[in-house]
C-alpha cells in the first residue's frame, strides 16, 4: 500500500508574493483590469500578486468567500487593487453575472486568465463518471464558459482583449491524470482555433503548460510522487508559482501583442526528459532499471 499524502508547505507565501523580484516594470498593466479564476491558491495566487503589483485592478474568482475576502485584504494592506467575486465557473448563469458585474463596476475588461481547475491522481481505468465529469466541467467546459462570456462582451463594446489559460503539458509524460490531459488537450485545441476566429475582433488566446510547480496542490499526491517531481526535467528541480505568473504577464501584457494561438511550457524541459507518474511508476515499468 502506497503512503498517503502528507500535507506539506509548499509554494509562496503572501509575504513572499508581495516583494519577490520580477522582470516586469513597476505600471507595466497600470489601469487595466484583469479576472484571475482560481485566484485564492496556488499558480493562480501567485498570478494575482504579480499583476496587482504591476497596476492592475484584479478580480479575483473562485467559490470560496472567506478565501477571496483573505487574498483581498493582503492585497489592500500593501496598496494593491482587488477585489472578489463568487462564482462556479461550471454555471454559465454565473459566469455571465460575474462578467456584467465587472464590466459595470469598472467600465472595461483587459484580460482574463483562466487559472482555475484541478484534477486528482487515479487510474483512467478506474474513474468513476462523477469523477471523470467534475475535472471535464471544471477543466474544459468552465473555462470555455469564460472565454465566450469576455469575447462576447469584447466584441459588443468593440474592445480587444487578451485570453491566457493555464493548462498542463500534455505532449508527453504526465500519467494517472488522464481526464486532466483530456480536458486541457481541449482548451489547447479550442484556443488554437479561437485565436484565428477571434483575431478579426482584437482578441488574443493563448495558453501556459506548467510541468512540476511547486505548489499546496501536490499535497493530493503521495510521497513517493512527490519525491519524483524535482527529478522529472532535466534542470533537476520543481518551479515555482512565479515563474507561471512572468509568463501569464509576457504574454497577457504588451510584450505578447503579437502572439496568439500559442502554448508556452514552462517545465524545465520535461517534455524532452522522461515521465511523471502521479500514481506511482507501476512495477511493469520499472524492470531493468
Amino acid at each position: 500500500m502506497k503512503d498517503p499524502p502528507t500535507p506539506v508547505r509548499h509554494g509562496l507565501s503572501d509575504d513572499e508574493l508581495a516583494v519577490h523580484p520580477t522582470v516586469f516594470a513597476a505600471g507595466t498593466l497600470k489601469d487595466q483590469v484583469v479576472i484571475v479564476s482560481g485566484g485564492s491558491g496556488g499558480i493562480g495566487r501567485a498570478i494575482v500578486w504579480l499583476l496587482a503589483r504591476l497596476g492592475a485592478h484584479v478580480i479575483t474568482v473562485g467559490r470560496d468567500q472567506g478565501k477571496l475576502d483573505a487574498l483581498v485584504v493582503e492585497l489592500a494592506a500593501r496598496g494593491l487593487k482587488a477585489s472578489a467575486h463568487v462564482a462556479d465557473i461550471k454555471e454559465p448563469n454565473a459566469v455571465n453575472a460575474m462578467f456584467d458585474a465587472a464590466w459595470a463596476a469598472h467600465g472595461r475588461v483587459d484580460v482574463l486568465v483562466n487559472s482555475a481547475g484541478g484534477q486528482f491522481p487515479q487510474a483512467a481505468i478506474d474513474f468513476s463518471i462523477k469523477g471523470w465529469n467534475a475535472v471535464i466541467n471544471t477543466n474544459l467546459n468552465g473555462t470555455w464558459y469564460m472565454m465566450q462570456a469576455s469575447a462576447q462582451r469584447w466584441r459588443e463594446r468593440k474592445a480587444r482583449g487578451s485570453i491566457v489559460n493555464i493548462v498542463v503539458v500534455t505532449t508527453h509524460g504526465l500519467y494517472g491524470v488522464a481526464h486532466s490531459i483530456a480536458a486541457r488537450s481541449g482548451v489547447i485545441g479550442l484556443s488554437r482555433a479561437l485565436a484565428v476566429e477571434w483575431a478579426p475582433l482584437n482578441i488574443r488566446v493563448n495558453c501556459i503548460a506548467p510541468g512540476a510547480i511547486e505548489t499546496e496542490g501536490w499535497n493530493v499526491y503521495t510521497r513517493e510522487a512527490r519525491a519524483a517531481y524535482p527529478r522529472s526535467n532535466p534542470m533537476m528541480r520543481a518551479g515555482s508559482p512565479w515563474d507561471i505568473a512572468e509568463a501569464s504577464v509576457y504574454l497577457a501584457g504588451p510584450s505578447g501583442s503579437f502572439i496568439t494561438g500559442e502554448t508556452l511550457t514552462v517545465d524545465g524541459g520535461s517534455q524532452h526528459w522522461g515521465e511523471t507518474w502521479t500514481t506511482g511508476k507501476p512495477d511493469y515499468f520499472r524492470d531493468g532499471e
